[in-house]
């Protein structure tokens, strides 16, 4: 074979791994095994190519017959950190990644099991209600009952019954069933299992603290939500975001959108009904009655160098802040769609390619952050200073000194950058850029 066809014959090689043809990957290869190792200019190899494109059809296909999944480019990027950047978990897992299926954010762990089947049965959550290995969570409005060990950590204060029952049945309280505990030890079945309840109550905070046997000096309602609440466990974190996004549901819909009428909580919790037997809300399926969620696209704007990162700061954030941009998705509208329109509105820059990344429960108060990952194919700046005051290309370097410092602690403006804390899908989207090397 001629220089020139054998150029070809890579090109075609690498060409049919990009599209996610494993056919014709394999029709290739076996005619000639030694496409395996061969290259683009950029030094890429198939397998590579393959997972930048999320395939794990070629993948698997190139891994079984025997690619070197080791390989690496020249900034010592592997195929699985290739698919770990562009979010293909999938494949990212197939190529060795064993910490991608288990990676999450804060606020999304589920220590809790849901058990959704139990909501509609009274006559048990009347019975778990009053158990006395159930477990409370108590809420003055939204904020939650926080305990402080001697060592200062922060934890949400789990009561018993007997300290809230005077509390569940009154109508100006709320209570929600968040699930039981996951199954363990001897435990044969889930019904068996502690459940777990928040109860919302507006009497006054400091008669609420005596409830707490522990409240002595060392429990609190939370004051600030973006500061008390993100120092909680990953586990009371997780229990939390439910919570308080389901008591603030119930706080805000307390009256029909349909027709105006009281509603009344139903279902564990988990859904409100108008109490006008006439309304159509009762006659079918609607999403008024149950509580919503909003999906948010937060964006890390990569420039078309790969080596800088577009950040925006609003004029609330602390001095020297900056984080992704980010804004609401709208009716009819894709995440990509979003992710480019919200990107262009704050700042005029046009977005490419977009990719999901990860997500994150935000309950402040029921938001769902979609996290992804934007390639800019504009860089000029115009920022709309009704949405945000400020929006500047940051390079790599900088970036990674403000992971490398803390970059949560507010410090003068002069002296660097400051991005959100560890804690925020923001912090974890710049994390994820840094860690996985440029020009990916």
């Amino acid at each position: 074979m001629s220089r020139a066809g054998e150029e070809e014959v890579v090109e075609r090689f690498l060409d049919a791994a990009s599209r996610g043809d494993a056919a014709q990957v394999t029709s290739l290869l076996a005619a000639v095994p030694s496409l395996l190792e061969r290259t683009d200019p950029r030094g890429w190899t198939a397998l590579m190519v393959g997972a930048r494109n999320g395939h794990q059809n070629v993948v698997q296909t190139l891994l079984r017959h025997g690619c070197d999944k080791s390989s690496v480019i020249s900034v010592g990027q592997s195929a699985s950190d290739v698919a770990k950047f562009w979010g293909h978990q999938n494949v990212s897992v197939l190529l060795g990644d064993v910490d991608a299926e288990s990676r999450e954010n804060y606020f999304g762990r589920e220590p809790l099991d849901r058990l959704s089947a139990k909501r509609t049965d009274s006559v048990w959550l009347d019975d778990r209600k009053k158990h006395p290995e159930s477990v409370f969570l108590l809420f003055s409005g939204l904020s939650p009952m926080i305990c402080r060990d001697q060592q200062g950590a922060q934890h949400l204060c789990r009561l018993g019954y007997d300290a809230v029952k005077d509390l569940v049945d009154r109508s100006d309280a709320s209570l929600v069933f968040l699930g039981v505990e996951r199954r363990s030890g001897g435990k044969s079945s889930s019904e068996e299992l502690p459940a777990w309840f928040a109860l919302s109550s507006d009497e006054d905070g400091a008669a609420l603290l005596e409830r707490c046997p522990h409240s002595k000096g060392k429990c609190s309602f939370a004051s600030s939500p973006q500061r008390d609440l993100l120092n909680l466990s990953d586990d009371d974190a997780g229990v939390l975001a439910p919570a308080r996004a389901l008591l603030a549901w119930h706080r805000r819909y307390a009256f029909c959108s349909t027709c105006g009428s009281a509603t009344v909580s139903e279902e564990g919790g988990h859904k409100r009904s108008c109490r006008n037997q006439e309304c159509p809300s009762n006659k079918g399926v609607h999403n008024t009655c149950y509580p919503r969620t909003d999906p948010v696209v937060i964006m890390l704007v990569v420039h078309p160098d790969g080596n800088q990162c577009l950040l925006g700061r609003k004029s609330v954030f602390p001095p020297g802040m900056f984080s992704c941009l980010a804004g609401f998705v709208e009716p009819g509208e894709t995440l990509e769609a979003a992710a480019r329109r919200e990107v262009c509105e704050e700042s005029g820059v046009g977005v490419g390619a977009v990719r999901y990344v990860s997500c994150q429960p935000w309950p402040m108060p029921s938001q769902l952050m979609i996290g992804c990952l934007c390639v800019a194919v504009t860089t000029d700046i115009s920022v709309d200073r009704d949405e945000i005051e400020e929006a500047r290309w940051f390079p790599r370097q900088q970036v990674m000194e403000a992971l490398l410092g803390g970059g949560s602690r507010p410090e003068p403006a002069h002296a660097g950058l400051v991005i959100p804390p560890k804690q925020t899908i923001a912090h974890q989207l710049l994390r994820h850029w840094i860690s996985t090397g440029a020009n990916l």
